[in-house]
């Protein structure tokens, strides 16, 4: 390669004058370097009252992180600068975005945002243990706005704030059931959509920040209105060839065979189950299901041995019916050959809907021990959960 393949010297020296000066919020490099996904990015951080450049490297699966000195930090800046290939630069501070595209032959392709409002408050200081957010991964500007989590300067909305921090952690929770090596294809199911915020996110976030070549999305809702608003805002961002929508119940909806991970994110009561029973029967690999809220149970339970006591108290037995329905569900998916497990998602200040059920498909189906657990615990509290038409169908 030749020095074409650099950064022009104007605007690399642009980019050390903004990462060193007033107002830097974050800079973020990706490319790939051999075959696999690779993303640096530099954020001002303070560690016990000390101002540091905290450095984060991400190859492929791998993520090291370091809180670097100025002067290591500059000569972390003219490393990225240095690299050469088809790559994209993102810069962020106060006084707008820089984001610069370098193409296959060298050429840089450079688009600047607006200045942020006057009198913004600058962003808040960082230190060493702040969650990574993944939306910063990648130039997620043109996404947030088209979602209405941005305002038209980029800036998030207060009252979406909530939203943005919701969406980061769906992302994060996804990762652990992502291959480590760019696959040539990946498809993904995406149950109860809704407004489409994480149908969206998620293909945007596997094709710019993984770099994926080719990452295909289908939102299933069952309300028209929020599916046509879906459809127009996946125009808006040009990637309505790779995210489709379709109007229709669950179990009805038109299923790709074997999707790559089928999400279910809220849907509510056993619009849950369906969602796994469809996951389920079209060989999904992955699975990522956030419950919503659990009827089907509270009237149901009967038995419950010693412990019918808790069943006489109306805030116990919700309770319970909560934890029992989550139980049978990750059962169930045992049944079927899954690797379930069941873990918090938020905190509990944040939501009381906090867990999250997570899947890989890998277990030989119909185990006599997985299957002996489900009808035991059937049996134990006298129900017979909606869930279970996956173990009869499925179990031996």
């Amino acid at each position: 390669m030749d020095d074409t393949d650099t950064l022009p010297e104007a605007l690399a020296e642009e980019i050390r004058a903004r990462v060193f000066g007033l107002g830097f919020i974050r800079l973020t490099q990706t490319l790939t370097r051999e075959g696999r996904p690779f993303r640096i990015s530099l954020r001002p951080v303070r560690v016990k009252g000390e101002a540091l450049t905290q450095a984060e490297m991400r190859d492929g699966a791998q993520s090291q992180t370091r809180n670097l000195s100025e002067p290591a930090a500059r000569k972390g800046l003219e490393e990225i600068l240095a690299q050469r290939g088809k790559r994209e630069l993102h810069l962020v501070t106060a006084e707008g975005d820089l984001h610069v595209r370098v193409t296959k032959r060298g050429r840089p392709l450079v688009s600047r945002g607006r200045p942020k409002a006057a009198g913004a408050p600058p962003p808040p200081a960082a230190h060493d243990r702040v969650k990574r957010q993944p939306l910063t991964d990648f130039d997620a500007a043109p996404l947030l706005r088209v979602l209405g989590i941005a305002a038209d300067d980029g800036t998030i909305r207060a009252s979406m704030r909530g939203k943005y921090d919701q969406v980061n952690a769906l992302l994060r929770a996804v990762e652990p059931l992502l291959p480590e090596a760019p696959p040539p294809s990946f498809t993904v199911v995406d149950c109860g959509c809704g407004k489409a915020y994480l149908t969206l996110a998620l293909q945007r976030f596997l094709t710019l920040a993984k770099g994926w070549p080719d990452v295909r999305v289908l939102g299933i809702d069952r309300n028209p209105d929020v599916v046509a608003a879906a459809r127009a805002q996946a125009q808006a961002l040009g990637v309505e060839g790779a995210v489709s929508f379709q109007a229709a119940e669950i179990a009805a909806a038109d299923w790709p065979k074997a999707p790559d991970l089928v999400m279910s994110l809220h849907a509510c009561d056993t619009a849950t189950d369906d969602a796994l029973i469809a996951a389920v029967r079209s060989g999904a690999a992955r699975i990522l299901c956030l419950p919503c809220c659990q009827h089907e149970l509270h009237h149901a339970l009967t038995g419950g041995g010693p412990m019918r006591a808790v069943l006489r108290h109306g805030i116990l037995r919700e309770r319970l019916a909560d934890l029992l329905t989550d139980t049978f569900r990750a059962q169930a998916l045992r049944v079927c050959g899954y690797r379930a497990r069941v873990m918090e998602f938020v905190s509990p200040e944040a939501t009381g809907r906090n867990l999250l059920i997570r899947a890989e498909r890998g277990l030989r189906p119909g185990l006599g021990e997985a299957v002996a657990e489900y009808r035991a615990l059937c049996d134990f509290w006298g129900v017979r959960p909606y869930i279970g038409r996956l173990v009869a169908d499925d179990a031996p």
